[in-house]
């Protein structure tokens, strides 16, 4: 049987049933912000805000920065605000309204079911404020050198308008195949750009309308990621193997291969002038901007991951001397290139404090020396850096365990001066909060499992636990707020939890990021073997020995990589676990062994037998904890039908379970509405099947 939570939403959304201090609105009601921005001139600053799913975009300058909005967007409507920049004379804000970057398909996103189709579309508005101007229906905007110009993407091709959008935008060019990556001369005479034509791809230059597109060395291979070298001569790419050959095994880890090349785009001669090592840590690496590919002063930048961290080295354009800017153990994200192209700026899980490691701080280093230093310090969490327009001002996003996130300055003393505060609603409960301790554990095969706890400020004995799940997997839960905006919601949920009563345990399984190569890429894990769902069951065998957990009342919820965890958990180990959420989880692991009619992999059989061990689904059979199964039907990330597939299997063997479908909207609740729908549904679920009544 099956329940539907509709009823219990009504209920929810006009009463406050809970013992708790505060309400999961409350908690959930912060400006969250993204997309920060620096202008190349003055101290300016932009940024995206989601206050309650009505989404605008702030600014703030020197000397003041007092946070001012300039766009006027009302309505909890899902439409997300992606691709900020700021025009090179500073009087101009790009943006694109619609659509949801975070998924496999970008494109528009109906989450308000409304009666009009929405669109993905290209805006500007002036820096001091005023009407925002549509420049044309595309994504990916690229604003030219002089300010004058925007370059946008539209069904695989190229658009431009003037940035005021006083003219309507026109087809730049045509070029076979998907194109995008345009990158700008420095001069603005000539457009870098990468036409993607599925199992290859070429690099291209349009200079006008009467030259012909030029092909910088195309071949058989992968071409990506242009940057022009400052003097506008060269470019620097990145060449992969083109996709095809003999099928390879399923089961066994293969090295990616990918090296650095460099081009005159007079001449059009180039040269490989760095290649990969040819090991697995030496793969492309899976992280935060890739192989952040930049063209320094008198430097090539890239990330690697090669020495078992993703670090960034620099490189002579001739390929000589290359140098290790960053040494250490420890990861290296959001990686930013000053304007003089002479500093580089990051965010790092490294510090003077043991607990850093789940933290995030930012950091600067030379292009040309490994002179890192740090720039923040402390048990907040800061990241996204960003560099203003003379070289020597720092911005980040910045939060503690208590605060959320907000845009923030780094002063010379290495503090910080917040920007925005004000937004952060009166009734935020930030003295409710409570700060999560750090822990590890071990899982059965002797691997460090690593973890946050959430203990209530009362503590009682015997009480009910839960273990939080996050998604990606790639990810890494913090010491403080997430600045990424769905932790952040999983964040706050947590808090709440804690404040009804129960210990919440946050586990950074393996997959994840921030402890090394081998953690993030271990054998036997996800399709093939699962390997790291050890870790979620020792986090639940953890609580079980804590002296205050009653271990008869352990629950677990996640979403998406995290609901496919949830689910394992549910249907391998009930007894340990006794009651979950699966938040739009990943249920079926089956592989096929026809691969699209090329020869079978070797292994395909194999292969085909350990993902299905390593399914959910496979265990329905020990499945006895109740379920609560919550899916959006336009999901970009985890298909809806893998819940439909599993409430099927539910529905066959008479299993008793509740749902939510939420229509129209995707992975990310692009709605606020909905997202606060979904936090407090599990919310109430883990209270009512885990705590006595009273």
């Amino acid at each position: 049987m099956k329940k539907s939570l509709l009823v219990l939403f009504i209920l929810l959304s006009t009463a406050k049933i809970f013992a708790q201090s505060f309400s999961l609105k409350s908690v959930l009601s912060y400006p969250f912000p993204t997309q920060l921005v620096a202008s190349q001139v003055g101290a300016k600053i932009a940024w995206a805000a989601n206050e309650q799913g009505k989404r605008n975009i702030y600014i703030a300058e020197a000397p003041n920065y007092e946070a001012v909005k300039i766009t006027n967007y009302t309505e909890d409507d899902g439409q997300e605000l992606t691709s900020l920049s700021i025009s090179a004379d500073g009087k101009w804000i790009v943006f694109v309204r619609g659509g949801d970057h975070g998924g496999r398909d970008g494109g528009p996103v109906n989450a308000s079911s409304s009666p009009i189709a929405p669109k993905v579309q290209v805006f500007s508005v002036p820096y001091v404020g005023g009407k925002a101007v549509l420049i044309g229906e595309g994504d990916n905007p690229v604003i030219s050198p002089d300010s004058k110009e925007v370059l946008f993407m539209k069904s695989g091709q190229v658009m431009m308008s003037p940035v005021d959008g006083t003219s309507a935008a026109k087809n730049l060019f045509y070029a076979k195949g998907v194109n995008g990556a345009c990158k700008w001369s420095p001069d603005g005479k000539k457009i870098a750009f990468v036409s993607n034509r599925v199992d290859h791809s070429f690099l291209g230059i349009y200079t006008d309308q009467q030259t012909p597109i030029k092909w910088l060395l195309p071949s058989f291979s992968k071409d990506n990621t242009p940057v022009w070298s400052p003097d506008g001569n060269d470019i620097a790419f990145i060449r992969m193997p083109g996709i095809g050959g003999e099928t390879d095994s399923i089961l066994t880890k293969k090295h990616q291969p990918w090296a650095i090349w460099t081009v005159n785009v007079n001449t059009e001669k180039g040269k490989q002038i760095w290649k990969a090592p040819e090991t697995l840590r030496g793969s492309f690496p899976s992280i935060d901007g890739g192989a952040n590919l930049l063209w320094a002063d008198g430097k090539i930048i890239f990330s690697s991951y090669e020495d078992g961290w993703p670090h960034v080295y620099a490189i002579n354009p001739d390929g000589s001397k290359r140098l290790l800017l960053t040494p250490g153990n420890f990861a290296v994200e959001n990686v930013k290139l000053s304007g003089d192209k002479k500093t580089l700026v990051f965010a790092a899980n490294t510090g003077k404090d043991t607990d850093d490691l789940d933290r995030r701080h930012i950091y600067k280093v030379s292009v040309a020396e490994a002179n890192m230093q740090p720039l923040t310090f402390g048990k907040g969490i800061e990241a996204y850096p960003v560099i203003a327009g003379d070289n020597q001002t720092f911005f980040c996003l910045s939060s503690t365990a208590e605060r959320p996130l907000l845009p923030a300055m780094i002063n010379t003393k290495k503090t910080l001066k917040l920007i925005g505060e004000s937004l952060i609603p009166e009734d935020f409960p930030i003295k409710d909060m409570v700060i999560p301790k750090q822990v590890s554990f071990k899982a059965a095969d002797g691997s460090t499992v690593y973890g946050q706890l959430f203990s209530p400020k009362k503590a009682v004995k015997n009480q009910p636990a839960i273990v939080y799940v996050h998604g990606g997997p790639q990810r890494q839960m913090f010491l403080g707020w997430n600045p990424m905006d769905y932790y952040s919601i999983d964040y706050a949920l947590n808090q709440y939890l804690v404040n009804l009563g129960f210990t919440v345990l946050s586990v950074n399984y393996r997959l994840g990021i921030g402890y090394g190569y081998e953690f993030h890429k271990p054998v036997h894990a996800g399709a093939q073997g699962a390997s790291e769902y050890q870790d979620i069951k020792a986090a639940g065998e953890w609580l079980s020995r804590q002296a205050n957990v009653n271990k008869d009342k352990i629950g677990i919820y996640g979403g998406s990589y995290g609901g496919y965890l949830t689910a394992l958990a549910l249907g391998k180990d009930s007894k340990l676990f006794a009651a979950g959420v699966d938040i739009h989880g990943v249920n079926n692991r089956f592989t096929t062994v026809d691969q699209e009619g090329r020869k079978p992999a070797p292994d395909a059989l194999l292969a085909a037998k350990v993902a299905e061990e390593s399914s959910p689904v496979s265990y329905v059979n020990t499945w006895t904890s109740p379920t609560l199964i919550i899916h959006a039907d336009d999901d970009r990330n985890v298909a809806f039908n893998q819940s439909v597939d599993l409430v099927k299997r539910f529905e066959d063997k008479k299993f008793d379970f509740e749902f939510l479908a939420i229509p129209d909207d995707t992975h990310h609740w692009m709605k606020f509405s909905n997202g606060l729908k979904v936090s407090e549904a599990t919310a109430d679920f883990l209270k009512r099947k885990l705590m006595d009544k009273k």
